[in-house]
């Protein structure tokens, strides 16, 4: 890799001074995640992506900065930020790479909200600590290898044996799940209703093999969860949890931390491409003259603006506890399609070096092929505000 390549240039930009519009609060938490990807993600992550390699090590300097349950109270570990402060925090790992989110995303929103939310006095004291360092890792089973979009057709079951549940099913596509050291579960009861339990890893009957061959988060553990027959305690249940609706609250709580993240890898694909583009001579001159470069760079940074509004108004409504999850499916849809098209807009602003390792370009277009999907696909979020405004379940 070239030393060009290992260099941070990365410079926010804010078009309409929405920092005015933040406390200061949140522009420490920002500059110092800002500072801690330039200095840990950026010099390796394009090395790790082309190994196909998560940075594993890296959990735990997410865990010093803060960067899980940055809104959850420090009683456990948590930052005790308001829930715009994880928003930009997420953002600014996602600017990094979005592997590095989806890390702490899963760590923070899916594995230790769960366990606050809906679990024990005792399971919070036990787990939540240890995850907020890094000292342990989580995983979030809900996904499954014939249920995506429709996690209510769950097939994981789960079923009475006295003083613990027997644990039998799969589920597919998990974030961390091969490196985890505990998985929130989801599974069905003999009575239909779903359930959450906590597997620990070395529970016999337990395994999680690893995914191979991806194309997008090549910087990030993908696997399975496979459980034959494994008797998880009953203390391991999450007391609050019963029904489909906790875990798609987990999936809400998520999502918000993708639509910030999302704008993240817009705004690092701008950024290279603007810089490029006053460095780039053809013609005998920068290429950023020319007014076709200039259209896509205009078109770049309002979409980005327009971004920016969206996840500050959503962050408010979030710390008021007034974000609808249609909402926050709006948000997340609308900035990581808007981010795609930015990174392919700055993909052909960087001519035949967008494709290459010395730009972040298209890593971070494939990493995005994978958010558009995961935590709801493009379809699914438009169905979802389709519901809402409308009223009629197309689901049904």
């Amino acid at each position: 890799m070239s030393q060009k390549a290992k260099e941070d240039r990365y410079q926010a930009h804010d078009y309409y001074n929405v920092d005015a519009l933040l406390s200061d609060e949140h522009k420490m938490a920002r500059d110092a995640v800002r500072d801690w990807v330039k200095k840990e993600v950026s010099p390796i992550i394009e090395d790790y992506a082309n190994r196909h390699e998560c940075p594993v090590y890296l959990m735990k300097g997410l865990g010093e900065i803060g960067a899980f349950g940055p809104s959850l109270p420090a009683k456990y570990g948590g930052g005790g930020m308001d829930e715009t402060a994880y928003g930009i925090i997420m953002q600014e790992l996602e600017r990094g790479d979005s592997g590095i989110r989806s890390m702490a995303s899963v760590q923070g929103s899916l594995v230790m909200y769960p366990i606050y939310r809906y679990g024990s006095e005792e399971q919070r004291m036990k787990y939540l600590p240890k995850l907020a360092t890094g000292e342990l890792i989580g995983c979030f089973g809900l996904t499954e290898p014939n249920h995506g979009s429709d996690p209510g057709s769950m097939e994981t079951r789960v079923v009475d044996d006295g003083d613990a549940y027997i644990l039998n099913g799969a589920k597919m596509w998990i974030t961390n799940s091969p490196v985890a050291d505990i998985a929130v579960v989801w599974a069905r009861r003999e009575d239909g209703r779903i359930i959450g339990v906590i597997v620990e890893k070395g529970m016999e009957g337990f395994s999680a093999p690893e995914i191979h061959g991806k194309w997008s988060l090549r910087a990030s553990v993908t696997g399975e969860l496979v459980f034959d027959n494994v008797r998880v305690p009953k203390e391991n249940v999450l007391p609050e949890a019963l029904g489909l609706k906790a875990p798609l609250s987990c999936l809400s709580k998520a999502r918000y931390g993708i639509a910030w993240g999302a704008l993240g890898a817009a705004m690092d694909c701008y950024d290279s491409a603007l810089r490029y583009s006053q460095e780039r001579i053809q013609f005998g001159k920068p290429i950023g003259q020319f007014q076709l470069t200039q259209k896509k760079l205009a078109e770049m940074i309002t979409d980005i603006t327009k971004a920016q509004l969206l996840v500050w108004r959503l962050g408010a409504l979030a710390d008021a506890g007034k974000a609808s999850a249609a909402q926050i499916s709006m948000a997340k849809r609308d900035v990581v399609d808007m981010a795609l098209r930015i990174a392919r807009e700055a993909r052909q602003i960087h001519g035949g070096m967008g494709i290459t390792g010395e730009y972040p370009i298209m890593r971070h277009m494939m990493n995005l092929e994978s958010v558009v999907t995961y935590e709801g696909t493009h379809d699914i979020h438009l169905l979802i505000t389709g519901m809402d405004i409308t009223g009629f379940n197309a689901f049904k």
